[in-house]
């Protein structure tokens, strides 16, 4: 007999502040997320603490009030890991593991242990390595005190270094060796960009598990790896694509998060390359989500970050099989209308005169409206290309029946 494997997740606690930028309901939202980026690393959320405050405390993030009540949770419930939802300083994550005794992750560590865990290519690895000493440098004190004095003994004596100094430079020079190794494969790749012909490009982005792998497997009958966690995928994946008989290629990127480390965005800049080279973007949403407005409006924000803003752009509303529209009672004269009362139709509505009618509504797994899709990329792959080569313009019509 075949004994199942059990996965054993470590034990978490998660800890997010109510503050004057940032609402209850944005706060338990975004808890919400950073317990799925917990599950995805591998944890298992035991409790949530949320705290109403002005702004952080600059010594210990919470109030020291709600700190020894996180301690005495932590001590009576056996958690080894206690995760914040925002970054914080060095000398806040110092005070908060004296007083605590445990694990203390932030939202940025968070999200760069699940790239480390995602990185397939030699490429991916790289950048998060290259992202994780960026944030470990300024925390070396703080990590290893112990470490902070003078080396004695014979050959030692003298004004020398501390072995916390040995430790930054030692972690300054891997930076420098990986920011190196990084340009020599980005020139690499810029080559290989820039053999791919005079093919359309289009690339995939969107907020972190809207189902933009899923999409890349329909569109171009290929495996490209999907799951549902966040950041399934972290390395570009290009495929030639043919809708009628116009060829382009098809690009799957890295998806956004909101408070996306700003290290991993300066060393996936490469890899976000594939954007800003792009001639046409499908921006993929997960319309199921009750905030996805809050995820456009990120992809946005990075998009600016990247230099990626002004592409053409086509939203794919995915996901509108799970979609379900919260139920207003003629008789409730009580309860506001809301967004979360909207219906398929009303989003549609909404977003076609948001975008001038460029907008897509499907669902991947389920291969609704894939028809419809397939007809706008078409035109819109036809436009860029027969702009760019008019002479070809009799090779491909307005309408292709093979569609």
């Amino acid at each position: 007999m075949i004994e199942k494997l059990e996965i054993e997740y470590e034990r978490a606690i998660l800890i997010g502040l109510v503050t004057q930028n940032q609402n209850e309901e944005k706060a338990r939202d975004y808890l919400d997320e950073l317990e799925f980026l917990t599950y995805t690393a591998g944890g298992e959320v035991i409790k949530r603490f949320i705290q109403k405050m002005q702004k952080p405390n600059p010594k210990t993030f919470i109030g020291t009030g709600k700190l020894e009540e996180v301690r005495a949770y932590v001590e009576a419930n056996d958690i080894g890991t206690v995760i914040f939802d925002d970054e914080l300083s060095p000398g806040q994550q110092k005070n908060i593991e004296k007083i605590l005794n445990t694990k203390i992750i932030d939202r940025t560590n968070l999200i760069l242990d699940i790239f480390a865990q995602r990185a397939q290519t030699s490429y991916a690895s790289t950048q998060v390595e290259l992202a994780q000493y960026e944030y470990l440098l300024p925390r070396l004190a703080g990590m290893w005190t112990h470490l902070e004095r003078q080396r004695g003994g014979i050959g030692m004596r003298g004004p020398g270094e501390t072995e916390i100094e040995t430790d930054r430079r030692i972690v300054r020079d891997r930076i420098a060796l990986l920011k190196e190794k990084l340009k020599t494969i980005d020139k690499q790749m810029s080559v290989q960009r820039g053999n791919r012909g005079a093919l359309v490009r289009v690339a995939l982005v969107g907020y972190t598990n809207v189902g933009k792998s899923t999409l890349m497997n329909v569109i171009s009958k290929s495996e490209v790896f999907a799951e549902n966690k966040l950041f399934a995928t972290l390395d570009t994946t290009v495929r030639k694509v043919v809708i009628g008989n116009l060829p382009f290629l098809l690009t799957d990127t890295v998806g956004f998060i909101r408070k996306l480390p700003t290290q991993l965005v300066e060393s996936f800049k490469s890899t976000l390359d594939e954007v800003r080279e792009a001639d046409l973007l499908l921006h993929v949403v997960d319309i199921s989500h009750p905030n996805f407005e809050d995820h456009i409006a990120s992809v946005h924000q990075t998009l600016v970050e990247i230099g990626g803003k002004d592409k053409p752009m086509l939203m794919v509303f995915n996901k509108i099989d799970t979609y379900k529209a919260e139920k207003l009672e003629e008789d409730d004269l009580i309860t506001e209308k809301t967004n979360a009362h909207n219906t398929l139709e009303d989003w549609k509505n909404t977003w076609m005169s948001k975008v001038n009618g460029d907008a897509v509504f499907i669902s991947a797994t389920e291969k609704e409206n894939l028809t419809e899709l397939r007809e706008k990329v078409y035109e819109w792959v036809r436009r860029i290309h027969v702009k760019r080569f008019p002479y070809n313009s009799f090779l491909y019509p307005d309408f292709s029946e093979e569609m």
